[in-house]
């Protein structure tokens, strides 16, 4: 077993692995992390598409009692492989995970994974706790997406537009459009490649950051309304709001249309951490913080429950709005 610590590109022996297990399974049940982002769903599509193409049965799932695509993602392909939790075998052969640096980021998927013969782990995060059976995990990767494409080509499998899409959509938001310290020179060489296979680049901009309900414009303004600054926090500063079910209500939005909030909240110059709380429809508090490289947001984040990215990342809260900045300023 690979030590996900260890970073570096996989081992080849791990890959052989994975190649060889997939190519024994009868069935392969795939699965992202809960509200799933373009990287975790787009790499599970995109690796389910290749493998439905091959001939092999395949699931997918992410583990939602109120399962449902976001919006913005829904133009990515295939997703008529995705299956609703209840229908997701309850002991899979073999079940590849997406994007899932701790098992409990599988919602309610994590008993299936407990009861899997065979647990391949397909991600990017440093924070990964090495869950499956077989870890294939590259914190250097710039997406899980590269990784995907990784076993896509070992499995000696096409990349069409389809699958090109999906690819391309997880690894050109992990990147912020290839703005992050995490764009490499292979990042671009795989868009070169994605793009040879015909993909339409405008196409999946416009619907990832150029679309939105009018709702969403007043929802912005009520939450940068009462965003705060708190200059003294952290080593340059700490920026954060909140967003609760009831401003979600009056504006006629669901949960995952404030997703992308904390990218106009962390612009500011007068702080180097972003933070926004998000109300989900239990009432717990989803906490998204971003750091611009003076503060680990990985490592305060995981000391909370969380995990993530030095400079993205994220944890669930069960207190308060002022219990949880408390606690969260403590460890800035």
């Amino acid at each position: 077993m690979s030590d996900p610590h260890a970073g570096g590109p996989v081992p080849g022996g791990d890959w052989d692995r994975a190649v060889g297990l997939v190519a024994s399974a009868g069935e392969v049940a795939l699965a992202c992390h809960i509200s799933p982002d373009a990287d975790a769903l787009g790499s599970m599509l995109a690796v389910g598409l290749a493998l439905r193409a091959r001939g092999v049965r395949v699931v997918a799932s992410f583990g939602e009692r109120r399962f449902r695509v976001p919006r913005l993602l829904r133009f990515l392909p295939g997703q008529d492989l995705l299956v609703e939790p209840g229908d997701y075998p309850p002991a899979p052969e073999l079940m590849i995970t997406f994007d899932v640096p701790i098992a409990d980021r599988l919602g309610t998927l994590v008993a299936n994974a407990g009861k899997a013969r065979e647990l391949i782990v397909l991600d990017h995060h440093a924070s990964n706790t090495g869950f499956g059976t077989l870890n294939l995990v590259d914190p250097g990767a710039a997406a899980t997406a590269v990784l995907a494409e990784e076993l896509i080509g070992r499995l000696g499998l096409p990349v069409d537009k389809d699958i090109a899409t999906c690819l391309y959509a997880g690894l050109v938001t992990d990147t912020g459009s290839f703005r992050h310290a995490s764009t490499t020179p292979a990042a671009h060489l795989m868009a070169a490649r994605l793009l040879a296979a015909g993909l339409d680049p405008e196409r999946i901009a416009r619907e990832l950051w150029d679309r939105s309900p009018f709702g969403y414009l007043r929802l912005l303004g009520m939450v940068l309304e009462r965003a705060r600054l708190e200059p003294g926090t952290g080593p340059a500063g700490l920026v954060w709001t909140f967003v609760t079910r009831a401003d979600r209500a009056a504006c006629g939005l669901p949960y995952d249309e404030v997703e992308g909030m904390i990218d106009v909240i962390r612009r500011t110059d007068d702080a180097d951490v972003a933070v926004i709380l998000k109300e989900d429809d239990d009432g717990a508090w989803q906490v998204s913080t971003r750091s611009k490289g003076a503060v680990d947001v990985a490592r305060v984040c995981a000391a909370l429950g969380g995990g993530g990215h030095t400079r993205a990342a994220g944890f669930t809260s069960h207190l308060t709005v002022e219990q949880t900045m408390a606690g969260l300023r403590a460890l800035l």
